[in-house]
């Protein structure tokens, strides 16, 4: 019998190693094209704004998700939110990306790392088979589930037709705490910050933010019949003030309107407490701070859990007690636990709570609030799910994931990089780190500057290439910061005592004033405890924290610093009309597309098209609104300036408009200057939405600023800008302080606190207070050995 000759020649289906990008145009990237190898780390890099995202994410692992989408029936689809296809010519070889971003995790309260997670959902149904005394199914052990008991007639049918009314009682027990509905913490309202009592409704008396009597609450309080809006809340007899206050929603009938009346206090808790405080605006926030205090809730001791929850124990321990354990800890504890009837239980919880401390985040508990987390630990909270997944050739995008790490950890997460690649992922890389670059097989390096400077591929190979290629990259990849020769003299001190926020020992520290303070140590070691929990927000603090900046696709740079006031007025004054016709959002928007300058077709469950409005060619504003001219520009070509030719417009001549100049010249301080002021908010960087809002903050009247990580998203090149930046604010009598893990700003520092010597309960101390050049020549903490090593000493 005869057989076919082997053929050596690879199978066809091994040939698919590249994901070839041709012609990308998304945001600012000019007609990109780009292979990237399969089942390797490819490193993304350039400098804040260049284009990175808008390759990796918008491109490639948008184009990913959409097609995925597309798998769906389009029932399902409906469900799903909907992906334009991104502007580019071909995508080939794509395969299942997975992102792993720096969002926040949600600010819900009543998030937290083990609901977020599924721990809380394994403990729950582990304490319902264990726990003694047996209390119930998992429900019981829920903070989010509420007890219910209801009684009433059931009809029970019977045999051909015949049919009997019973009584019947139900009851379902739930782990909510009923005096505090699992918050944890009891609300106490002053009601002198809600309303003025000598005024009436009508005269203005609810001085809460959104209330007033002109819209739709002036509509139901005159309608609802239960209190006289001419009669000041002081004369109101205690009936009328209970419904003011306390009824419950009631459905009722005004003008032929059905409508919900809802006292206040009802109405505050659903709008806005049951939200994080730090999630709301700024000026609700304000509110909320000064009308309400939160205090521990005495019937659960803020574990959100009821009597019965608690009262259910393994080993002594409730779950409760489970869940405020460092993981680290917990995962000790559970070793403990052997129960053949739930073996596949303990394993799956056991590699869960592993995964927390390979990843670096064993110092947290799982009644930590997600909200509470920084941007780099939701990123590697988010990670834990796929460190164990069985899959195999899975793109996975990861956004500068050593974000929040110090360079101690920094090797960890390098080495769950090369893990993920090592089972036969793909992995994508968008970092601006030395240490993470150094790692990749594959470089593509964006620039050669951001914005319409940005968007070209300015290098493609391995780091050696990068190193010699001459771009802004290589040219910084080995840039080291020299420590400081003199360190300034320091005006004062802030005093610190018996700080004991989180995992803080009783910490007393002195911070300088006048100088430049970073504080450091690894994560989890208690600075941003020590700095947001113990320096007393009040006059003269203003803190810059890594929250994102909330806005839509009709913000931009020049609503969001308030720059297009006092434009607005100054056309206005120009041309003696009204300034609201310079807005795209009220008199002046074009009517054909509301100001958007686009117009937006929706086709259901396919992605909807956005064509530039017709008849304002995506300028947003009426035609009248454009012939009125400021210096010989009208409002639309104001808005399509950079900010860099905004100041010199603004700066002099015809158009000087000293406030607006102000602003922008704080965004060119920050390194902003190639920004337009109308590009949508939605299309920013990190990097760059970051120092949009250092810059904003810029303007307040504070003696001390308070920075989190501002080299998030920043380019080496980039960070000596900020470095310029933080010596400016200091030399006009600021005090400067600082987290920051970045070695270039420790070594530029002229007061280092070095908080650890570890994470969790392993740290909370101050290890080292002194100049860096102190800290390099004892080399006695992490920091200080990675600091030495950074500087070459």
């Amino acid at each position: 019998m005869s057989t076919a000759p082997q053929s050596s020649a690879p199978h066809v289906a091994d040939s698919h190693d590249l994901i070839r990008v041709q012609g990308a145009r998304v945001n600012n990237l000019k007609d990109v094209s780009v292979e990237i190898p399969k089942r390797r780390l490819t490193v993304f890099t350039g400098v804040s704004g260049s284009g990175k995202s808008s390759l990796v994410f918008g491109t490639i692992a948008a184009e990913s998700q959409r097609m995925i989408n597309e798998t769906y029936s389009a029932f399902v689809q409906g469900f799903m939110p909907t992906l334009a296809r991104p502007e580019v010519d071909l995508l080939d070889g794509l395969t299942t990306a997975i992102i792993v971003d720096q969002e926040r995790m949600g600010a819900n309260s009543r998030s937290t790392v083990g609901t977020a997670t599924d721990a809380n959902a394994m403990l729950r149904i582990l304490f319902s088979r264990l726990g003694q005394p047996h209390i119930g199914s998992p429900n019981a052990y829920s903070f989010n589930v509420p007890s219910v008991k209801a009684t009433g007639a059931i009809t029970v049918e019977r045999g051909a037709g015949r049919t009997k009314t019973e009584k019947a009682t139900f009851t379902r027990l739930g782990g909510m705490c009923p005096r505090c509905e699992g918050m944890g913490a009891v609300t106490d309202i002053d009601l002198a910050a809600l309303y003025d009592d000598s005024l009436s409704l009508n005269e203005g008396a609810i001085t809460i933010p959104g209330y007033s009597m002109e819209g739709w609450y002036g509509r139901i309080f005159r309608g609802c019949g239960y209190f006289d809006p001419d009669k000041p809340i002081a004369t109101y007899t205690k009936r009328e003030l209970d419904d003011l206050l306390h009824r419950e929603p009631t459905k009722i009938k005004i003008d032929g309107i059905n409508l919900t009346y809802a006292g206040l206090i009802p109405s505050i808790q659903k709008s806005f407490l049951s939200k994080d405080v730090d999630a709301l605006q700024p000026h609700i926030r304000a509110f909320v701070e000064r009308a309400v205090t939160f205090t521990t809730c005495p019937d659960c001791d803020g574990t959100r859990l009821s009597k019965e929850a608690r009262s259910s124990k393994i080993k002594g321990k409730n779950i409760a007690d489970v869940c405020a354990m460092q993981i680290s800890d917990l995962a000790a504890w559970l070793r403990g636990i052997e129960e053949p009837s739930v073996t596949p239980l303990l394993a799956g919880l056991q590699h869960l709570l592993d995964s927390f401390e390979e990843i670096g985040l064993g110092y947290l508990s799982l009644d930590r609030p997600s909200g509470t987390l920084s941007g780099g630990e939701a990123q590697r909270t988010k990670m834990i799910r796929h460190l164990g997944s069985s899959l195999t050739d899975v793109t996975y995008v990861f956004d500068e994931p050593t974000i929040g790490l110090h360079p101690h950890d920094i090797q960890r997460m390098n080495e769950l990089l090369l893990q993920l690649r090592d089972k036969g992922n793909t992995v994508l890389v968008v970092e601006h780190k030395p240490e993470a670059i150094a790692i990749a097989d594959h470089v593509v390096d964006l620039g050669p500057g951001a914005g319409t400077e940005g968007g070209a591929v300015c290098y493609e190979g391995t780091v050696e290439g990068l190193r010699a290629s001459g771009t802004i990259t290589g040219r910084h990849l080995d840039d080291r910061a020299a420590l400081k020769e003199t360190v300034r003299t320091p005006t004062g001190k802030l005093e610190i005592r018996g700080a004991t926020a989180n995992n803080l020992r009783d910490v007393d520290v002195d911070i300088p004033l006048g100088v430049l303070v970073v504080v450091t140590g690894v994560a989890g070691s208690g600075k941003s405890s020590l700095v947001h929990g113990s320096i007393p927000a009040g006059a003269g603090v203003v803190s810059i924290d890594q929250g994102g900046i909330r806005g839509s696709r009709r913000s931009n740079p020049a609503t969001y610093t308030g720059l297009l006031d006092p434009i607005r007025k100054a056309f206005a004054k120009a041309n003696g009309v009204k300034p609201a016709l310079f807005s795209a959002n009220s008199e002046g928007a074009c009517p054909t597309c509301n100001g958007a300058g686009v117009i937006y077709t929706d086709l259901g469950m396919m992605a909807g098209v956005a064509a530039p409005c017709e008849d304002c060619e995506g300028k947003r504003f009426q035609a009248s609104v454009l012939e009125y001219h400021l210096g010989g520009r009208d409002i639309s070509e104001v808005l399509a300036m950079s900010v860099t030719e905004a100041e010199k417009f603004f700066g002099a001549g015809e158009a000087r408009t000293p406030a607006a100049h102000a602003i922008l010249d704080r965004l060119a301080d920050v390194g902003l200057g190639y920004l337009s002021l109308g590009q949508p908010l939605t299309t920013l960087s990190g990097g760059e939405r970051q120092r949009l809002k250092l810059a904003t903050h810029m303007a307040e009247k504070g003696g001390v600023y308070v920075l989190d990580e501002p080299t998030t998203g920043l380019h080496l090149a980039d960070v000596a800008h900020l470095l310029g930046l933080l010596d400016r604010l200091v030399d006009a009598g600021k005090s400067v302080i600082v987290i920051e893990h970045h070695q270039a700003v420790m070594a530029h520092a002229d007061w280092i606190i070095d908080l650890g010597p570890g994470a969790g309960h392993d740290g909370g101390r101050v290890v080292f207070e002194g100049t860096p050049a102190d800290l390099v020549a004892t080399r006695s903490t992490l920091t200080g050995e990675h600091l030495a090593a950074y500087v070459g000493t």
